[in-house]
């Protein structure tokens, strides 16, 4: 069944750890259980040699890392640790600066008069591989449209407490490529697609070209390369005070040429990262309302006239 969408939509699609927040979001759960970050990431990092040494050959760090959350989990490390207190945890994260009010920034400009007669509107989505949970229930849930992340699944002990108890839901560095195929066709919003259904450029809900990607580093190089490919916009955000996340930033654009421009992430008015995005914004609306006049002007044709003698 073919689905009819008026393709009026801009959407900015995020990464989330050192692209919105400084660090990585499990800080304040660390913080909370009294486990030292750095050594929970080094045992992480030990366990694919672990698990090769025992003939297994591939392993996912995603996984890897969300299975080991769960064991802290078993052994009283993250003692009741659950989803409410994720969400509670979440709450904590702080954000880099002109955030979350640049979210709303973005979606005001589309009120403009010539946006509005179009239907032309703005929506944020956060692709992560962090923890949907914590996400949820940070300063920046209620400013955006949609959310992608890891998810773990809660059951009940015999003392009536729930605990993480499995994963749920796995996000990875390249299936993160799906979650934009799913706003690009629009199964956030209607679930009876089939995202790996073929589908026509011009049923789809958002086109490529309407997407804009931020991230922050090599990791995100296949949603990168996806939204570049495809006509869309890229750009990566480094830490001003991080000399290694500039040098990421710096190799994305001029040396790999992943990105479109680069800039600090820094989103309070007027700082260049807000100009960019801005001002991409609005070139795209543009070209929208140029778009949608000329297939007005080709739909209601030429009037027509009396004929000269």
């Amino acid at each position: 069944m073919a689905h009819f969408f008026s393709q009026n939509v801009i959407a900015v699609v995020w990464d989330f750890d050192q692209t919105l927040i400084p660090g990585h979001m499990q800080a304040p759960l660390f913080a909370a259980y009294d486990v030292e970050e750095r050594a929970f990431w080094d045992e992480v990092n030990a366990l694919p040699a672990k698990y090769k040494a025992r003939g297994c050959e591939q392993t996912s760090g995603e996984l890897l890392y969300l299975n080991h959350i769960l064991d802290y989990v078993r052994a009283g490390r993250f003692a009741n640790l659950n989803n409410e207190r994720l969400r509670e945890l979440g709450a904590q994260l702080g954000f880099y600066p002109g955030l979350p009010e640049f979210f709303d920034d973005l979606k005001g400009a589309m009120d403009e008069a010539k946006y509005r007669e179009h239907g032309i509107k703005l929506e944020h989505y956060v692709v992560s591989t962090g923890l949907r949970q914590m996400i949820l229930g940070s300063a920046l849930a209620p400013h955006i449209d949609g959310l992608w992340g890891c998810e773990f699944l809660e059951e009940k002990g015999a003392d009536g407490v729930a605990r993480l108890s499995a994963v749920g839901y796995v996000l990875d560095h390249t299936t993160k490529t799906r979650a934009v195929f799913e706003i690009n066709k629009g199964v956030n919003v209607e679930p009876s697609i089939d995202v790996n259904a073929r589908m026509e450029e011009s049923e789809r809900r958002v086109p490529f070209e309407h997407i804009i990607y931020v991230a922050d580093g090599p990791s995100d190089v296949p949603v990168f390369s996806v939204v570049r490919r495809l006509g869309g916009r890229t750009y990566a955000v480094h830490n001003p005070r991080s000399e290694q996340a500039y040098d990421q930033a710096y190799n994305l654009l001029h040396k790999e040429k992943r990105v479109d421009a680069m800039g600090e992430a820094d989103y309070r008015s007027g700082q260049p990262t807000w100009k960019w995005l801005m001002r991409t914004v609005k070139d795209l609306a543009n070209g929208m309302v140029a778009r949608r006049a000329r297939q007005l002007e080709s739909s209601v044709g030429s009037a027509p006239g009396h004929l000269s003698e």
